[in-house]
């Protein structure tokens, strides 16, 4: 009996008749879900415009909502009068007194130097009548007292006049100028509040939804529309627990759903690491299979935008 070694050609129709044969990817169930961006105010007001609404496109900057701003546009004239008043106080403290207040002290300085100059003339006319017997020597301690005096007025007026041209005590400025400095920030804090009242939109992207009607009232850090940014939809399917170590952060998978063409290939983004939808308290063997993991998959941006936030999808591992 003659023993037949295959054919390198009929080997590679046997692997090939198997390679038919073999069993299909495994196929998951899943939906298109969206990263939405919800805008909110952190402060609160009654909604006195909406300027867009829900499938409007949206470009970055573009104004969204405004809330009503009466108290906070009066808080912010509040703070910008008082930084200005805290601001000339703080100038008036460091230029010293007004030109009109020196000129006072000046004059009064002009006229005890001239009084003072009278005095020392009358003292001196008294001395030589005193030692001539013509004037009672009483007379003469009273000019003395009255050249004294008048010297002790010049000397008090000089320095006034040092003071009134010096400005305020190092302390006294550095606390005019910090006051001047809060009154800066607590208007900066008025315009951040301001501004809150307003919101704009951080992306270019889709409305998908707005949850209040103009003169509804808002509670701060309430959304009041949420935007779907272009791209921001991926893939989310759910894998059991025996088929999940096949799986790997980035492995690329495929992607089909009803109206979305050719498939479309995303790469795996996150594994969940707890089950979902599981038995309550213990684990039997025959429950386990009811155990599944989300998985998620990003695609590109281009055939992210195929994809609508909520569609089924049909999710399997691409094939080489």
């Amino acid at each position: 009996m003659t023993l037949r070694i295959p054919t390198c050609s009929a080997l590679s129709a046997v692997m090939l008749l198997a390679a038919c044969h073999a069993p299909p990817p495994a196929d998951w169930s899943g939906y298109a879900e969206g990263d939405y961006v919800r805008i909110a105010s952190p402060l609160a007001g009654t909604l006195t415009a909406l300027a867009v609404q829900a499938g409007q496109q949206v470009t970055a900057g573009a104004a969204l909502f405004t809330l009503e701003s009466d108290a906070e546009q009066a808080a912010l004239a509040e703070a910008s009068d008082r930084l200005a008043a805290n601001q000339a106080q703080a100038r008036n403290i460091d230029s010293g007194r007004r030109s009109e207040e020196i000129a006072v002290i000046r004059a009064q300085l002009a006229q005890a130097t001239a009084q003072a100059t009278l005095a020392l003339s009358e003292l001196a006319r008294q001395q030589p009548l005193v030692q001539q017997g013509f004037v009672s020597p009483a007379r003469l301690e009273d000019s003395q007292a009255a050249a004294a005096q008048s010297a002790a007025r010049v000397a008090e007026l000089h320095a006034a006049l040092r003071v009134a041209e010096l400005p305020a005590r190092p302390a006294e400025r550095e606390a005019a100028r910090a006051t001047a400095r809060a009154a800066a920030q607590a208007l900066q804090q008025s315009r951040w509040r301001l501004g809150q009242k307003t919101q704009r939109s951080p992306v270019t992207a889709l409305v998908s939804d707005t949850y209040y009607r103009v003169g509804e009232w808002v509670q701060p850090g309430a959304p009041v529309l949420a935007l779907l940014p272009a791209g921001a939809v991926k893939a989310r399917f759910f894998v059991n627990e025996q088929q999940l170590g096949t799986l790997a952060l980035g492995q690329p998978v495929t992607i089909r759903c009803d109206g979305c063409g050719q498939p479309l290939t995303a790469r795996i983004s996150r594994v969940a690491t707890q089950a979902e939808y599981t038995p309550p308290v213990i684990y039997a063997q025959t429950q386990r299979d009811r155990l599944v993991f989300m998985v998620e998959a990003r695609p590109v941006a281009a055939d992210a935008a195929r994809l609508k936030p909520g569609q089924p999808l049909d999710v399997q591992l691409a094939t080489p």
